[in-house]
């Protein structure tokens, strides 16, 4: 975590690769690292793998992916990542939920948008 906070985020993929049993806490370091400093593909090719180790994503886990969704106005992963919420039944909190709307209205899809604003349970200005 120090090392991606402090923007070497190389030195923090080495010491990430390099531990031998890792928990949401490092992989979600890892994840809000490359998504801080604009390692979209990066972002989703973690996202992948983590979804191969850990059972129980989190609604940070979806706002890290989402934004690298918009960065690289991929639609269709940022529908597959809306249906994974969906599925595990996370809640459409003011997180989840704007950065749900920022996806879709990004992506020009504001239908879409507007639909995810209508289901949140909570709406705040974030």
């Amino acid at each position: 975590d120090m090392y991606a906070k402090c923007g070497s985020i190389n030195h923090a993929r080495q010491v990430f690769d390099q531990m031998p049993k890792r928990n949401i806490v490092s992989w979600m370091a890892m994840l809000n690292g490359y998504a801080r400093y604009g390692h979209a593909e990066e972002t989703l090719k973690l996202f992948g793998q983590m979804q191969l180790e850990i059972v129980n994503l989190n609604n940070a886990t979806f706002v890290n992916v989402l934004k690298a969704c918009i960065c690289l106005a991929a639609l269709e992963q940022g529908k597959q990542i809306h249906a994974h919420i969906v599925k595990c039944g996370l809640e459409l909190n003011a997180f989840v939920g704007s950065t749900l709307v920022d996806m879709y209205a990004k992506c020009g899809t504001v239908k879409s948008a507007w639909q995810v604003f209508d289901k949140m349970t909570k709406r705040s200005v974030v």
